[in-house]
């Protein structure tokens, strides 16, 4: 099955890059491990991995959870009330995954809001990256490989 995109945020008021084209939130699977995009507060893209219980990660503090992915894990917790971090379950799959997840939004991350914040001129002096959906999907194809071999 092919992933869910949304488009979620008004865009209007941004700068122009790749934010503007992207989805706001993708839903998949990889290695059977749900997955996730959503574009967090701040509008950098967030990764997350959902396991079912059973995984030695469910219920786990994110701070817990030993896996490598970019700026280290900052989220964990079952679905959250927006139902942005959340999925549809799949045949066979339970309906209540705990999510461990990161964010695009550390140190030299470029943040499409940051122009409107600060100025252009501001982060060109730090030269900060914006992690787009492929860099983001990238990363959350390597905590879901961690995440299925941890499960092993």
């Amino acid at each position: 099955m092919d992933p869910v995109e949304q488009n979620l945020v008004d865009k209007s008021g941004w700068a122009d890059g790749p934010w503007k084209a992207e989805p706001d939130r993708i839903e998949w699977r990889h290695l059977g491990v749900p997955c996730l995009i959503v574009r967090g507060p701040m509008n950098a893209l967030c990764g997350y991995v959902g396991t079912p219980p059973g995984h030695p990660w469910h219920g786990v503090y994110y701070g817990e959870v030993q896996a490598n992915v970019h700026g280290g894990l900052t989220f964990s917790g079952p679905c959250d009330e927006s139902g942005h971090i959340c999925h549809v379950a799949r045949a066979g799959e339970p309906d209540e995954v705990w999510w461990q997840g990161f964010d695009c939004a550390h140190g030299f991350d470029y943040l499409p809001i940051a122009e409107s914040w600060f100025g252009l001129g501001e982060f060109d002096a730090l030269r900060p990256c914006y992690r787009d959906v492929a860099y983001v999907r990238e990363q959350v194809e390597r905590l879901a490989q961690q995440a299925a071999e941890a499960g092993k």
